[in-house]
């Protein structure tokens, strides 16, 4: 469906690669005993679904959403990644993985592409939010962010824009640590790395929005706060 932010050139899409962990029945053996991994940030990013549906509402978007467990296949890793498939899934013959891909990947990742591709008919420009949650420690290492955005420094555009959510979103929290390119670099392998690619960067921005999952696990009115700083800020940055 068409949508278009009332008085503006701007095509907004919200997406969201791992907003579940749920497992298809077919596979269901591969995952035996698994509970605790699928239900941990390997298996999804906690609380980001729930974000990425509040922002379409709220910005009148429109939203990809995936819930199958990324522990089967990563929709925000390209083909022949290494990560693509898990340690979990990387063993099953090529046929099944053809038809993992078949099933959940390829018409995921060509809605998403066809979405920017068909707004670009009638926008001048396609604003792409991918909605994420990170883990608050990896490896043993605390990450010291509360909301990361990650986009090209090098892509015109993008710096400026995240560079003004960041900016709304500081008024609003002030005493949240708020970061650019981190937890990791805006310029590593994901879906809107590939769509980069293919649109220009005159009509193409595409950032990834990640929260630390210590706000986003917790139902707490604090999270509900900060998902609702993350819109208005948004909101006004467009």
């Amino acid at each position: 469906m068409e949508r278009c932010l009332k008085g503006s050139a701007d095509y907004l899409l919200i997406t969201c690669e791992h907003g579940g962990n749920r497992v298809p029945r077919r596979y269901a053996r591969l995952f035996r005993n698994r509970r605790r991994l699928l239900r941990s940030h390997r298996g999804w990013d906690p609380g980001a679904l729930l974000l990425a549906r509040e922002l379409a509402t709220d910005l009148d978007a429109e939203l990809a959403a995936a819930t199958v467990t990324r522990l089967l296949v990563d929709l925000n890793r390209s083909p022949g990644h290494r990560s693509l498939f898990s340690e979990i899934s990387r063993g099953l013959d090529a046929g099944e993985k053809r038809r993992i891909l078949a099933r959940w990947y390829n018409p995921y990742r060509s809605r998403v592409e066809h979405a920017v591709a068909c707004a670009l008919q009638h926008h001048q420009r396609v604003i792409h939010l991918s909605i994420h949650s990170f883990t608050p420690a990896l490896g043993g290492v605390i990450r010291h962010a509360d909301v990361g955005l990650l986009y090209d420094p090098a892509r015109r555009g993008e710096p400026e824009f995240s560079n003004r959510i960041l900016l709304e979103l500081g008024k609003r929290e002030p005493l949240m640590c708020l970061r650019r390119n981190f937890p990791y670099r805006g310029t590593a392998d994901g879906l809107t790395t590939y769509l980069r690619k293919l649109f220009p960067e005159n009509r193409y921005l595409g950032i990834e929005l990640e929260v630390n999952q210590r706000h986003a696990a917790r139902n707490s009115p604090r999270w509900a706060g900060l998902r609702r700083s993350i819109r208005d800020s948004i909101s006004a940055s467009i």
